[in-house]
């Protein structure tokens, strides 16, 4: 099987800064990013993504995001849902606290004991959650590692989800145009192993495809038929001189 682009979960922190509990979203979405998943996962920036971010909008519609939040109104999952897709998973800082019986975390720049435990504990519970989310429980993480190897250390892949470059290709199937994630990097990766458009090439680009995308069981060779067609296409745009 061709080597593919690596499917990763976006992390969504609430970007209020007038409450505590939103500088211990930011927080723990840090120590999700750089220290416990950091080849997992991309920041989504909450304010570009309000603005009309296109890239980041495109990464919340094709791939799974969790948002965090300081408090019950929910922006950045109401945001993330509104404007892209619902997100994989959601966590409101002020449930946390009070489950886990943690104190009130208090100060904006400075969070007492009590925020910072409870960006802690945060982080962990979304880092479970990017597991859950990408099908790699039980996989070894980056804080496997150093914690295995303290004195050496960890190389972070930590990147923005507008860094990410997430291209997309229209295909005409079934009488509707359908937006397909990753598809052009799909095609690139066939066409430098040498890949040529046959039948085995159409179901591992349909498999590679679904990694990306939701594919209708029903409609699946309708899909096939259209990817394998403009698969052809592009081998005969890059042939070119």
């Amino acid at each position: 099987m061709t080597e593919l682009p690596k499917r990763k979960a976006g992390i969504v922190a609430c970007s209020g800064e007038e409450l505590p509990e939103g500088t211990v979203t930011r927080l723990a979405a840090l120590e999700v990013l750089h220290e416990l998943r950091p080849n997992d996962t991309v920041t989504i920036c909450l304010p570009l993504f309000l603005a009309g971010g296109e890239e980041d909008r495109t990464f919340a519609r094709f791939y799974p995001t969790i948002t965090i939040d300081g408090c019950e109104l929910r922006c950045a999952a109401r945001a993330t849902e509104m404007h892209s897709a619902k997100p994989a998973a959601s966590i409101v800082v002020n449930d946390i606290v009070a489950e886990c019986g943690l104190g009130k975390p208090e100060g904006r720049r400075r969070l007492n004991e009590a925020g910072k435990q409870a960006a802690n504990v945060i982080a962990e519970r979304v880092a479970a959650l990017v597991d859950e989310a990408l099908g790699t429980k039980g996989r070894p993480t980056a804080s496997d590692e150093g914690a295995a190897t303290p004195n050496k250390q960890r190389k972070t892949e930590a990147t923005c989800s507008c860094g990410s470059g997430i291209p997309v290709l229209n295909l005409f199937i079934d009488g509707k145009v359908v937006e397909m994630a990753a598809l052009p990097l799909i095609f690139q990766k066939f066409h430098e192993a040498g890949r040529a458009p046959d039948e085995a090439a159409a179901q591992e680009l349909l498999e590679a495809v679904k990694v990306y995308n939701y594919v209708p069981p029903e409609d699946e060779q309708s899909y096939r038929e259209a990817i394998i067609k403009e698969y052809a296409a592009y081998r005969e745009r890059e042939s070119k001189p």
